[in-house]
């Protein structure tokens, strides 16, 4: 049994991040986000943008983990873009939520703790005592299966329109959030990340 940071031991979270391997497919949380999926041929690349450095270190850590190389460049509004190489691995996941032009999730949209850790370090921001979970695009129905997702996980939110963002409201939605995303990555600031306590 893992021990938290405490030293006491603590239990692994049913659809935690930290139950099961990290996975390709474990990047739609990164397109439940601001993420985008782009495709080329027989390729496909996911690209974010982000507003942190620490968010930038995370995210390539977890991507290399999944074994998806990437890279990242500072942007012209002082943000940092965090992408992917093009590669046939992403095919998938860019078929599923590419419908022509539109990016929408795929029927049955699920977030586990591996999606929503992803989704999190590229655009959860600390509200005490709640946590805001941007989005991206401009399409109400891709934010409200967004928002079914996050109920079927236990983080109904409330979504702040001029976000776009789902507030995961109060102090109990929040240590559950902590539950599914795991451990805080070293690179992030102990305040950005929500705590098990």
């Amino acid at each position: 049994m893992p021990a938290d940071a405490t030293g006491r031991d603590r239990q692994l979270v049913f659809f935690g991040a930290e139950t099961g391997e990290p996975s390709v497919a474990d990047l739609a949380g990164l397109l439940a986000g601001p993420g985008e999926v782009h495709r080329m041929g027989g390729t496909a690349r996911l690209s974010v943008v982000v507003a942190a450095a620490w968010r930038v270190h995370v995210l390539v850590t977890e991507l290399a983990q999944r074994g998806v190389r990437s890279n990242w460049a500072p942007t012209e509004d002082q943000r940092y873009a965090v992408r992917t190489a093009y590669t046939r691995t992403i095919v998938p996941l860019a078929a599923a939520w590419l419908h022509g032009p539109t990016q929408h999730p795929p029927p049955n949209f699920q977030l586990d703790g591996r999606r929503l850790r992803l989704w999190l370090a590229a655009a959860g921001v600390a509200d005490p005592p709640d946590f805001l979970l941007h989005l991206g695009g401009d399409d109400p129905a891709r934010w409200a299966a967004v928002g079914a997702a996050l109920a079927t996980a236990g983080l109904a939110g409330e979504l702040v329109a001029t976000g776009p963002a789902y507030r995961i409201a109060g102090r109990h939605r929040t240590r559950r959030l902590a539950e599914l995303v795991g451990e805080r990555p070293p690179a992030s600031p102990p305040s950005a990340w929500p705590s098990r306590v």
